[in-house]
């Protein structure tokens, strides 16, 4: 397989424009409904992304909400937004509102000047949501509170958005005479798009290998301490008191530690890194596992690993954790770390060589996006990163496109019953994933009751 920038024939490229543009003429926004009860929100979600209730309309413009809408749509993400007023009743909203919708997803709801959010852990897990939310509560503004937590939300989100939100057009006709001329522009601005890109390639692949350059030496960093944690181990399969369960323990971690320096020396672009770190962290869990038996103890939780320093192994626990200038988080972290914070001294953080000195990996470029995604999976990584460097980073289509996407798919320990994102399950889904109060308590929280109190 090659890497780097792949680019299309003149003639392919002028035919998607002009696909592109042909698409956004003869498709329109479904209108939202009037009526304000659960059931006819429902099917106004069905029909298109963004709802709002009449009597809310002064907080967020038709302009605005179209614009909204307009950006889900084009991530193709489950995610519904719901704008209703200060009155509307709470009780059990979130969960009612996900049944009478039927499809999995992400539910954030404006209500009056209070903002919360629910989600199917097969789409984002509940720590993410919460700490999404929590990033976005403090803003009063409608429009600026929705885009913040959209375009968050939207660049880590798992699943596609439910087919019936294509079922929708405009009632309008397309001219032909507009159709003619909309080509027109976009032959001459494709023209010119393809030169450009042409012109840019180069520079392109230049920094991207600039960019795996910088992050192989801290991967390199990682593999050997994998392997020294392998030496100080001094486990030999014959030893007195090992079993099948132990050598299998072993073996693995000997596997993702030849399969890591395998991937790593067959890399080509910073994406490529995420394969390496994951299965250095596939090792480390076998380690603990390993480490445990031979000492007799309750195996592990599979559980991410610190967020401070990945190679502290396996986290024990999630800890509230406020970066610098950000807002507060739960993150998971190890022993050590969970004492340090307990104690109100500064973790352990991972940091790396920037032209700005040493810094922590995640205020340290885009490229730590792969490394950081391996490690972390991607439904739990948005909620670690928010409000950070590279968080912010990862949040702009530029990032998907040099660096790849995906990273709203952990996988294992965050299973959605089998419902992907998009998809009709109807009432089937996990009512602890929508439980919890409207209000400061964070979304995403199974119980508790929130200022609105009575959960929902």
């Amino acid at each position: 397989m090659k890497h780097g920038v792949r680019t299309r024939s003149l003639p392919g490229l002028l035919l998607a424009l002009l696909l592109a543009a042909l698409t956004v003429l003869t498709t329109a926004p479904a209108p939202a409904s009037a009526a304000t009860d659960v059931s006819a929100i429902a099917e106004a979600l069905r029909k298109g992304p963004v709802y709002v209730d009449p009597a809310a309309s002064a907080q967020l413009s038709s302009a605005d909400a179209d614009a909204l809408a307009k950006q889900i749509k084009h991530a193709d993400k489950p995610l519904f937004v719901v704008v209703l007023p200060a009155g509307y009743p709470t009780d059990n909203l979130f969960p009612n509102l996900r049944t009478a919708t039927g499809i999995t997803g992400l539910y954030a709801i404006r209500l009056g000047d209070r903002f919360d959010a629910k989600a199917d852990s097969a789409v984002l897990p509940r720590t993410a949501v919460r700490n999404l939310v929590t990033s976005v509560r403090g803003e009063k503004n409608a429009d600026t509170q929705l885009t913040d937590f959209t375009g968050r939300a939207l660049a880590n989100l798992g699943g596609k958005a439910p087919a019936t939100w294509g079922s929708s057009s405009s009632g309008n006709g397309v001219s032909s005479t507009a159709l003619i001329t909309t080509a027109a522009v976009l032959v001459a601005a494709g023209a010119g798009a393809y030169a450009l890109v042409r012109r840019n390639r180069r520079r392109h692949e230049e920094e991207q290998h600039a960019a795996l350059e910088r992050l192989r030496v801290v991967v390199d960093e990682d593999i050997t301490a994998f392997g020294e944690e392998l030496d100080r181990l001094d486990f030999h399969p014959a030893e007195a008191g090992a079993d099948d369960a132990m050598r299998a323990d072993y073996e693995r971690a000997l596997d993702a530690y030849e399969q890591a320096k395998s991937l790593m020396g067959q890399a080509r672009r910073p994406e490529d890194v995420r394969a390496v770190t994951q299965a250095l962290e596939d090792g480390r869990f076998s380690l603990a596992q390993l480490a445990a038996r031979r000492e007799r103890r309750p195996l592990p939780e599979r559980r991410p690993p610190c967020f401070f320093d990945p190679r502290h192994g396996p986290s024990v626990t999630d800890a509230a954790w406020t970066p610098p200038g950000g807002t507060p988080r739960e993150v998971p972290v190890c022993a050590a770390d969970a004492t340090r914070l307990a104690d109100g001294r500064d973790p352990a953080v991972r940091e790396v060589d920037t032209a700005d000195g040493r810094r922590p990996y995640w205020d340290a470029g885009p490229a730590y996006g792969p490394w950081a995604g391996g490690y972390f999976g991607g439904g739990l990584l948005p909620g670690l990163l928010v409000g950070t460097l590279l968080g912010n980073m990862m949040a702009t289509p530029a990032y998907s496109a040099d660096y790849g996407s995906g990273y709203g798919d952990f996988g294992s320990g965050y299973d959605g019953g089998g419902y992907d994102g998009g998809d009709v399950s109807g009432a089937d889904f996990d009512a602890g994933d929508f439980g919890g109060g409207f209000g400061d308590g964070g979304g995403g929280d199974a119980g508790g009751g929130g200022d609105f109190g009575g959960g929902f």
